[in-house]
């Protein structure tokens, strides 16, 4: 991954390391609560309402190539039971442990001449810039880790009437009276005939029965 574009210490998902000092062993224990960015969860399934509180508990531990993060992020999440499509919400807690490196070493801690020499290397590798680093791509990856991909109101949750569409957790004995689809096409055929019809469909012409009679 490329250096960070300039961070902004201002934005509380920017967090600074310049306490650590770069000294190998140093630690930092942080706790903050923030607004949960736009989009934290899976799309049009789940996921943290923007600007809802974030709870996060951080540890900063300064190692020989960067600082390593771990940490916890409590939020609340919001969305739509797969199985009746009812509103759903629960809390999620996501764990999650980044390295950050600094720009001038290399994975053993050695400091480089150009930082992005090994540009693969560099592709899957989150940096620090002027000692800050942006938490906001690693709480979303958490958060997405953390939530169902297929959420339901409750477990045993059984879903939708196929016919009507009712939903069967508000009526346990729902059901339909289950009819033979082939009985019921001829029903509906038989009552749509007239006599006439009837006669013809039979090879009859009609009143032909009443000339016999006479």
């Amino acid at each position: 991954m490329a250096l960070n574009a300039r961070l902004d210490h201002r934005n509380p998902l920017v967090f600074d390391t310049h306490e650590l000092g770069r000294r190998p062993g140093a630690l930092q224990r942080l706790t903050r609560t923030v607004d949960a960015p736009q989009d934290l969860g899976i799309g049009g399934v789940i996921g943290v309402p923007e600007g809802a509180p974030v709870e996060l508990e951080l540890r900063l531990e300064s190692v020989m190539e960067g600082v390593l993060v771990t940490g916890t992020a409590r939020a609340g999440a919001k969305g739509e039971c797969v199985r009746c499509l009812e509103p759903l919400q629960l809390d999620v807690e996501a764990e999650f442990q980044e390295m950050f490196s600094y720009p001038d070493a290399d994975d053993r801690g050695r400091v480089i001449a150009e930082p992005g020499d090994d540009a693969e290397d560099d592709e899957d590798r989150l940096f620090l810039e002027d000692g800050l680093f942006d938490l906001e791509p690693v709480l979303r990856d958490a958060v997405v880790l953390a939530l169902p991909m297929q959420p339901v109101c409750q477990e045993d949750c059984p879903g939708l009437c196929a016919e009507c569409g009712a939903r069967l957790a508000d009526d346990p004995d729902h059901h339909h009276d289950a009819v033979d689809i082939r009985w019921a096409a001829l029903q509906g055929l038989a009552g749509t005939m007239k006599d006439g019809e009837k006669d013809e469909m039979s090879g009859a012409e009609p009143g032909v029965d009443e000339k016999q009679e006479k």
